[in-house]
């Protein structure tokens, strides 16, 4: 929509038609943009006010639950019952802090995290933030593809068949349609997340015990719960989620002016994603932590080991959350490093363009998510391994990009009015504290062997 003499967002002239049966409905401004709204005759109120709201958050929120993350929150369940609740109240507030920088970022500068890095700190700053990019992210979507492959396994189907369905789907969703629509695709996939608290109703946790894992925090000298707990921090905190919330906020082309809402978007994903997470501990800690189930190396390992425990409904449940989840996140992963590689290089990105527009987008996508697919067929393909590496290197790339995010909200010639207050940099050095800490840790495991 062209701006107006004052740089806003002016009505088009077919607003100020009369409007017929066909075309009923109200104009309102949102985010920025002047949009009309069919079926409706008065403003959005109360619920529907707050869903019109969500998106790049809700979204980047709900994907950081994926089938890596899934096999560690169940891990964690399984292995400590509901000891460990409390670390995610503490890990949800830095979630939250460093999500809404890198979203402020995209309002106030209308540019993504890696080009804005090439721009103020060089091409070879941004060349290596790409290619670490592409190589953590990539083992993720392979990770994903795997985990489609074990959770469709249970209902019997061949991985040929489930993987090449689901690979199909990633792309047609992303090729065929525009940013809104897949924003709005995404939007009812976050769903899929829903099954979790059923899952865990259906264990029939000790709520008493739930409570006081939440709210007291538990310390053990077992270095195992040590390493858990920098293990649940990387699956909690990873760099994909920054770069695709960021880019979105540009591609859906959020104003300055109009950030508001979506920091309430971005604060309602953190929310919607710490719950469901803390849901799956809960279902595995009254499960799999009671009957002493403790080994649980995959999100497909936790489902089949519910079966017997708590019944096939909760094990088929868990079973479809981590397709749903696998899903969405085999489409996000890969959309974040297009992004990412695209804007470090200065190519055309986005959604809204076609694939001869932003050939450098699209083919780097493709190439992610078939190549990707087809690893996950191949049974002799070391998958855990890799996934374990992808673990590593995430850490690594975490604490880099949390710094250059830090030092950039904080440029007032970028950010002005929109600059990061203090207690905002208190709680995101002390974040980049505790990821360099992970980093450093699960670096030195690989290195010893342990």
């Amino acid at each position: 929509m062209d701006p107006g003499p004052d740089n806003e967002p002016r009505l088009p002239e077919d607003f100020n038609r009369p409007v017929n049966r066909l075309n009923l409905g109200i104009v309102v401004r949102l985010r920025g943009r002047f949009i009309r709204l069919r079926r409706l005759r008065h403003e959005p109120r109360g619920l529907l006010l707050f869903l019109s709201v969500l998106g790049p958050g809700l979204i980047a929120g709900a994907v950081s639950n994926e089938a890596g993350s899934i096999a560690a929150y169940s891990q964690a369940g399984a292995q400590y019952g509901y000891d460990l609740l409390w670390v995610f109240v503490w890990m949800t507030i830095s979630l939250a802090v460093v999500q809404e920088m890198a979203a402020r970022l995209g309002a106030a500068t209308g540019r993504g995290l890696l080009a804005l890095i090439r721009s103020q700190y060089g091409i070879g700053w941004a060349l290596v933030a790409a290619l670490a990019v592409l190589a953590a992210n990539f083992g993720l979507v392979l990770g994903e593809f795997v985990g489609i492959n074990s959770a469709m396994a249970l209902f019997g189907v061949s991985p040929f068949i489930s993987v090449g369905l689901a690979a199909a789907l990633v792309c047609f969703l992303v090729l065929a349609g525009s940013y809104h629509r897949v924003e709005k695709i995404f939007m009812l996939m976050a769903a899929v997340f829903l099954v979790y608290p059923a899952a865990a109703v259906i264990a029939h946790p000790k709520l008493a015990q739930v409570v006081h894992g939440i709210v007291v925090p538990t310390f053990r000298s077992d270095p195992a719960y040590i390493v858990l707990i920098i293990g649940l921090f990387g699956a909690i905190l990873s760099p994909y989620q920054q770069l695709f919330q960021q880019s979105a906020v540009v591609e859906k082309g959020v104003p300055r002016s109009d950030y508001g809402p979506e920091r309430l978007d971005t604060y309602s994903g953190v929310v919607f994603a710490s719950l469901v997470t803390i849901f799956i501990i809960i279902a595995a800690g009254a499960t799999l932590h009671a009957a002493g189930q403790t080994n649980i190396n995959t999100a497909a390992d936790a489902a089949r080991a519910l079966q017997p425990v708590a019944g096939a409904e909760a094990g088929l449940l868990f079973a479809v959350g981590i397709v749903g989840a696998s899903l969405m996140a085999a489409t996000v992963i890969p959309i974040s490093t297009a992004f990412a590689f695209a804007e470090a290089f200065g190519f055309l990105s986005g959604m809204d363009l076609t694939l001869r527009r932003a050939p450098v987008f699209y083919g780097l996508f493709l190439v992610q998510v078939i190549l990707a697919a087809a690893l996950a067929v191949i049974p002799t393909v070391p998958a855990f391994q890799l996934l374990v590496g992808t673990q590593v290197l995430n850490g690594i790339l975490m604490p880099v990009l949390l710094v250059f995010i830090l030092l950039l909200s904080n440029n007032r010639r970028l950010m002005s009015e929109l600059k990061n207050s203090r207690a905002v940099n208190i709680i995101g050095w002390v974040t980049f504290g505790l990821a360099t800490g992970a980093a450093l840790f699960g670096l030195a495991q690989q290195v010893l062997g342990k």
